[in-house]
């Protein structure tokens, strides 16, 4: 390789070093967003990219809470369903009475008394595959990852408009709907 280059070859040097992605922070307003098809061109353009992010961060928080409140339901009804006893096994009155986790206790209501068994919920109870349950759940996981990864992809841009996009849409949507999210779901 010789030492003498041209200025063609200076220039090629040039136009790959500025499609690498940035290491720092920067406020360009022509930052591609997902491909080159989506690099504003104005600061209006612009302006609508930053709208999108927000919608896009609100829209992740609002997919966690609908999950979170999705669980719930699904779980209330778990807990209200019925159960057939089937004949030769033992009742659920009697496993609940011979169960370790079950105490004898009085409960007592406007001086009426009654004996009842106080069970345990066991940690390590797992609840049944549903059609009704289990694929709206995995499409709902999945909307979220997505939705998540679309937001990591545009703060790894380095753009401070885009970061403070996806903060903002993430503290909006915390604002709308974070008392419907609990991260125990």
């Amino acid at each position: 390789m010789s030492m003498d280059m041209d200025m063609g070859d200076m220039g090629d040097m040039h136009m790959s070093h500025e499609s690498e992605m940035h290491m720092v922070f920067q406020n360009s307003i022509t930052t591609s967003l997902y491909s080159d098809s989506w690099t504003p061109n104005s600061p209006g353009a612009y302006a609508g990219t930053i709208i999108f992010l927000l919608i896009l961060g609100i829209a992740f928080r609002l997919l966690l809470a609908g999950k979170a409140l999705a669980e719930e339901r699904w779980l209330d009804a778990e807990m209200k369903r019925r159960y057939v006893v089937v004949q030769g096994k033992i009742p659920v009155a009697e496993q609940v009475s011979t169960d370790s986790l079950g105490k004898k206790m009085t409960l007592t209501e406007n001086g009426v008394e009654e004996d009842v068994v106080v069970v345990q919920k066991k940690r390590n109870h797992l609840r049944p595959w549903r059609m009704s349950v289990d694929p709206i759940r995995a499409v709902l996981d999945t909307c979220i990852v997505g939705v998540s990864y679309l937001l990591m992809l545009a703060v790894m841009t380095m753009n401070v408009g885009y970061f403070i996009a996806v903060l903002g849409g993430t503290f909006l949507g915390s604002l709308l709907v974070g008392r419907f999210y609990n991260s125990e779901h």
